[in-house]
């Protein structure tokens, strides 16, 4: 027990803990900005999965010509990519008024099967890509070093409080996802801020799957996101869909994935006990939740 505690005290599980958030944060982010605008958004780990596709992809077709810029281009290739895909979802669910979780399920079967196809069509296997030789850089000092995603992720926790809370454009998303038929008799466009949250939750969990794949993997891998839009989703649940409680969730949950990761190289449980642990308390941790205090038109499809 004594040594584990002091594999926690490292800076390598310090990395570890710092690389297993960053998705997390990132993708819960995207959901906030959805669900406050009245869009359920659980296709959130299929977009981390076409976002990490796209970003291997296109950093792999760029590098022979563009080099070190390749990658810097494939991570706006798999933002875009999550952005176009949550925009289908918004159009599904906004403009045809259809079942948002049965939209949000349709799109991450699609993603269970699209990639396969693609990856056995560009490179002959069905289950990963090539490493990529041009991978994000690397920023920080000896094992706390990390590429440009997690930096970005640090950032857009604060960026997004303030939007949400200070600025016309958070108070138009936040009335809409409460109250659309008061916010639309204020002037405010409903259809326009609920593709607003969908899209920019795209380009957030597109830019998880970016650095997945080419920030961290460096290349991309069938499973990437592991469940972690869903656990994403929970945090979101868990924050009490707000900015800094989405933090402190996906904190813990990060936490216990990098503990996961920890009690693997030990015998202290059972493998396969070590690799559900972040999935069991996700759902304790719901569990105990209690009544969570959700958007009042989350999920209600838009009149006329």
């Amino acid at each position: 027990m004594d040594g584990l505690f002091a594999q926690l005290l490292t800076t390598a599980f310090l990395a570890t803990f710092i690389r297993s958030v960053v998705p997390l944060l990132l993708t819960g982010l995207g959901g906030l900005f959805s669900e406050r605008s009245g869009v359920v958004n659980i296709a959130l780990d299929g977009l981390i999965i076409f976002g990490a596709l796209a970003g291997a992809v296109a950093t792999l077709a760029l590098e022979p010509s563009l080099g070190s810029l390749a990658p810097w281009l494939g991570w706006l290739a798999g933002a875009l990519v999550g952005g176009l895909i949550a925009w289908i979802h918004a159009v599904i669910s906004i403009k045809y008024r259809a079942d948002q979780v049965i939209s949000g399920t349709a799109i991450n079967l699609l993603a269970t099967g699209v990639p396969a196809v693609i990856l056995t069509a560009l490179y002959g296997s069905s289950t990963e890509s090539p490493k990529v030789q041009n991978a994000l850089p690397l920023w920080g000092i000896g094992e706390l070093r990390f590429s440009p995603p997690v930096f970005f992720a640090l950032l857009t926790a604060l960026v997004t409080w303030y939007v949400l809370y200070r600025t016309p454009f958070g108070l138009r998303l936040r009335a809409t996802g409460e109250h659309p038929g008061a916010a639309a008799s204020m002037g405010v466009n409903v259809r326009r801020m609920r593709y607003s949250g969908v899209i920019l939750s795209g380009l957030l969990a597109g830019t998880a799957g970016v650095f997945l794949s080419i920030g961290n993997l460096d290349s991309y891998v069938r499973n990437i996101s592991a469940g972690l839009g869903f656990i994403s989703l929970a945090a979101l649940i868990f924050g009490q869909w707000k900015p800094l409680g989405v933090l402190a969730a996906t904190i813990l949950f990060g936490f216990l994935q990098a503990l996961s990761i920890t009690l693997g190289g030990t015998d202290l449980l059972p493998p396969t006990l070590v690799q559900a642990l972040p999935y069991l308390i996700t759902i304790i941790a719901l569990a105990f939740t209690g009544r969570s205090a959700g958007p009042k038109a989350l999920g209600k499809p838009l009149d006329g």
